[in-house]
């Protein structure tokens, strides 16, 4: 089977491990959509990584199209297209770069519309009602899931850091998930892998970039909207 009958048939299939594997272990993933600007794509480096990176991304009940591929050297393109429960869609268009048969860099552009192809039923709910409740040592996490669109709660007490309550559960370093945040109170203080330093506070949204590490700053508690975490962050393997 050649990666490219492979590929079509894993994601066609949505078997998030067989797309894995046609990754290089040391590849490079790049996703621009409506949360990742070009400026700050969402990325994530060696087979780990992007195996978390692509569990959040299939996570849904989507039914997957890969309706053109060319192949060219060491060189690749395909268009994908997403349909939604609701009858939106999304068209992913990603760009490969191969070496012995195997992926060593993609980059992708997602873009979805609005919907408008069948009815969308408008609910309203609260987090009282969440779909999955995750807690960890001086935190916990809150999920509800849509269509395609997630949005976690977060609270942190005073004391809590992701380094020392959350690499535990995590086996990385640094958390290797991306966040866009809007924080509801409280202080929290973000260094980069890099060593770039930062603080988002009430009433400020935020993006993290994968590879860091976060804290609490001071005696309130932070409590954030987050969403993009999901996948498995703050997930007992266990």
């Amino acid at each position: 089977m050649t990666l490219q009958e492979e590929l079509v048939r894993a994601i066609e299939h949505r078997d998030v491990e067989a797309v894995l594997a046609t990754f290089d272990e040391e590849a490079d993933y790049e996703l621009v959509d409506r949360t990742s600007p070009p400026s700050e794509p969402l990325r994530a480096h060696g087979r780990d990584a992007i195996g978390r990176t692509l569990h959040d991304l299939f996570d849904r009940a989507v039914r997957n199209e890969v309706e053109q591929f060319v192949v060219q050297g060491d060189h690749a393109a395909y268009l994908q297209r997403c349909t939604y429960p609701d009858g939106s869609q999304a068209l992913i268009t990603a760009m490969l770069d191969l070496r012995s048969g195997r992926i060593v860099h993609q980059s992708g552009i997602r873009a979805r519309d609005g919907g408008t192809s069948a009815p969308v039923r408008t609910r309203t709910r609260t987090f009282a009602e969440a779909d999955e409740v995750r807690t960890f040592e001086k935190g916990r996490l809150e999920l509800l899931r849509g269509n395609g669109s997630d949005v976690a709660r977060a609270v942190f007490e005073p004391g809590w850091r992701w380094s020392r309550h959350v690499k535990p559960i995590a086996g990385t370093e640094l958390c290797t998930y991306a966040h866009f945040c809007y924080i509801l109170s409280g202080t929290l203080h973000v260094r980069m892998a890099e060593g770039s330093e930062f603080e988002a506070t009430k009433d400020e949204t935020i993006r993290i970039a994968p590879h860091h590490d976060a804290w609490v700053v001071g005696d309130e508690p932070v409590t954030l909207l987050d969403w993009e975490t999901s996948g498995d962050y703050a997930r007992s393997q266990g």
